[in-house]
């Protein structure tokens, strides 16, 4: 089974965007931009592996897209690039220096097209007349949480009030795919769509929400699917089994039922699990490490009203011996004592030894 699981892929983000079918579906339906309305598969070349060797990382889960812009080709005459820059998050965590992440992208897109431009004869970047093409930014982010992220490059530079006439300055496009309803998913009726909607799984919560859809819809979206998109599905549903912890025999045979298409069958198979108690699960781990938590709290409140207590203690008693001192200090001086006789009837009276502090209160 460990051999099985070896060769079904956990779904990504560039595995996703990388489907030019799946990413003119998202910009289709996502992006709202007239323009980006009837883009088409053919209308998309995949450019990351260019500037991955020319800022020399790799891009883990980003992605770089060169659209060819029809309606304003036709206007125009010529070829109109459009840049998209699609950053994907899948975890919760909020990157909150996407918007400098962005801006090293479209700086280097924008180099890179006026060296290819003047190496193609074209207008020399210098000139009046050159124009660089637009890029649109997009971070598409899955995660449970809210997007707390700056949406202004501004936002992340100091003093950006002061200074704002001299800064670059954009925002992007964000996509959450838990802004939209499983409904609202489904209505589009298309693939991209359908993975969003898988891919928003992760609470026995969305669990329980996604087993209550409108199967009729997603089973037309699965059976239409062409070969190579339902290889991605294939691994949505995997990501999704592993998500819940299923068995990976279990796993494996729903991810075989959507391989054969048999989707009623795979749908019966996730029906299996047990969200209600998947969910009590988890509000008892949550219980558990709350009163571990307040325990600890507790202890550590108990251990800190003790310590205060014994540094009252203490106090008291150094108070305590220097009345003492005092006193028999003052007694000695009204029988004619000396310093000496004072001491000694420290020491035999009180029990103490502290000849300085007799010093200190003699005079």
């Amino acid at each position: 089974m460990e051999e099985r699981k070896g060769q079904i892929r956990d779904l990504n983000s560039r595995m996703v965007f990388r489907e030019p079918l799946l990413c003119a579906q998202f910009l289709r339906d996502y992006v709202d931009i007239d323009l980006l309305n009837d883009i088409q598969p053919e209308d998309i070349e995949d450019v990351s592996e260019k500037y991955q060797a020319y800022l020399g990382i790799s891009f883990e889960t980003d992605s770089v897209k060169k659209i060819r812009i029809r309606s304003m080709e036709a206007e125009c005459g010529e070829m109109m690039p459009l840049y998209l820059i699609s950053l994907i998050e899948h975890k919760s965590e909020v990157d909150y220096n996407v918007s400098m992440q962005l801006l090293r992208y479209m700086a280097c897109i924008w180099h890179e097209y006026a060296k290819e431009v003047e190496k193609n004869g074209g207008e020399n970047s210098s000139n009046k007349e050159f124009r660089y093409p637009p890029i649109l930014p997009i971070v598409y982010y899955e995660g449970t949480g809210k997007w707390t992220a700056a949406m202004h490059l501004k936002d992340r530079i100091m003093m950006s009030g002061i200074f704002g006439d001299y800064l670059p300055d954009f925002t992007y496009k964000l996509v959450r795919n838990h802004d939209y309803t499983n409904e609202e998913l489904l209505d589009r009726k298309d693939e991209m769509s359908l993975l969003m909607m898988l891919n928003k799984v992760q609470t026995p919560e969305d669990m329980t929400e996604f087993l209550e859809v409108n199967k009729e819809k997603m089973f037309e979206i699965f059976y239409t699917a062409p070969e190579h998109i339902l290889g991605i599905m294939e691994s949505a549903v995997w990501s999704l089994c592993m998500k819940m912890n299923m068995p990976l025999e279990e796993a494996a045979q729903c991810v075989e039922k959507v391989r054969k298409r048999e989707m009623g069958y795979w749908f019966a198979s996730m029906e299996k699990m047990d969200i209600q108690a998947e969910r009590r699960n988890t509000a008892e781990a949550k219980r558990e490490a709350e009163e571990m938590r307040q325990k600890l709290c507790e202890a550590e409140q108990r251990q800190q009203e003790a310590e205060q207590r014994r540094q009252e203690a203490e106090q008291r008693q150094q108070e305590s011996a220097r009345e003492t001192i005092k006193a028999i200090i003052s007694l000695c001086k009204e029988l004619g004592g000396d310093k000496e006789t004072a001491i000694n009837q420290l020491m035999e009276k009180a029990g103490l030894t502290r000849e300085a502090e007799v010093g200190k209160y003699w005079n």
